[in-house]
């Protein structure tokens, strides 16, 4: 008898973005997998295992959640955000296709969660109130010029990017060459918002125009939103700022 894999997203930070969906599906697994840092938000329960890997064994991870299923277990992966946003559902579900064939007989529940993005989004005011997209910066799994077709392209078509995984120590150049690139698409003063954090104690948030946006401004911990064209800073006296994007558009020239 195969068992159940609950795919957990457990949202940015602090305990009280997780929903009780999440909750549910965590107090109820007998095993947690997951990367370190995610296991350790987790409170500890009597009973229950835990098994942790490094940020890049997501398809061993995976594989080893699956066998553990077949035992009949209930068994959770944790995920930060959104498990479905540049992580594990896709991972989870990539090692069932190419795996084992009784992978596919093991219950799969998909668990959602707030992603970066919208928890800066809501920081920072409405910047994805109208059409926008998420970019990973990442080339691990993907060319580096098909990450800077997709920039160019989502510049030009009035997107706001939302930007993940955007530099590391094994990719400290990324950013940097995402902006120069963007500099040469969107207006000068297009907001950049930088959200180290949300969610958690030590969270940052900080806006400026493109033209200043640096790449030593972010690291892992940061989820960056670049404004379109149509999108503004409303400026208050003695309060932050709100960046929005309008709901409404003009027609491109």
């Amino acid at each position: 008898m195969s068992g159940r894999l609950a795919v957990v997203g457990l949202g940015p930070g602090d305990e009280r973005f997780l929903t009780p969906q999440a909750a549910e599906a965590l107090a109820g697994a007998e095993a947690l997998y997951g990367y370190a840092p995610y296991l350790a938000r987790v409170p500890e329960r009597a009973g229950q295992t835990r098994h942790a890997s490094d940020n890049r064994e997501e398809l061993s991870r995976a594989e080893a959640a699956l066998e553990h299923c077949l035992s009949g277990a209930r068994v959770a992966m944790v995920s930060g955000g959104d498990p479905g946003v540049f992580a594990m559902a896709a991972a989870v579900i990539e090692a069932i296709e190419a795996g084992r064939p009784e992978f596919r007989a093991v219950e799969i529940e998909i668990v959602p969660g707030i992603t970066a993005m919208l928890a800066v989004a809501a920081k920072a005011g409405a910047p994805l109130g109208h059409d926008f997209c998420a970019i990973s910066l990442s080339d691990n799994l993907k060319p580096w010029e098909l990450v800077e077709r997709r920039l160019r392209l989502a510049g030009e078509a009035g997107f706001v990017i939302a930007l993940y995984n955007p530099v590391s120590r094994a990719r400290p150049w990324q950013l940097g060459a995402a902006f120069d690139l963007l500099r040469g698409v969107l207006p000068a003063a297009t907001p950049v918002i930088f959200g180290r954090a949300v969610g958690r104690a030590d969270q940052r948030l900080a806006v400026v125009p493109l033209s200043e946006a640096r790449s030593a401004q972010a690291d892992m911990a940061t989820c960056i939103i670049i404004g379109s064209a149509e999108t503004r800073v409303v400026e208050r006296e003695g309060l932050a700022p709100l960046v929005y994007s309008p709901r409404s558009a003009r027609v491109a020239g």
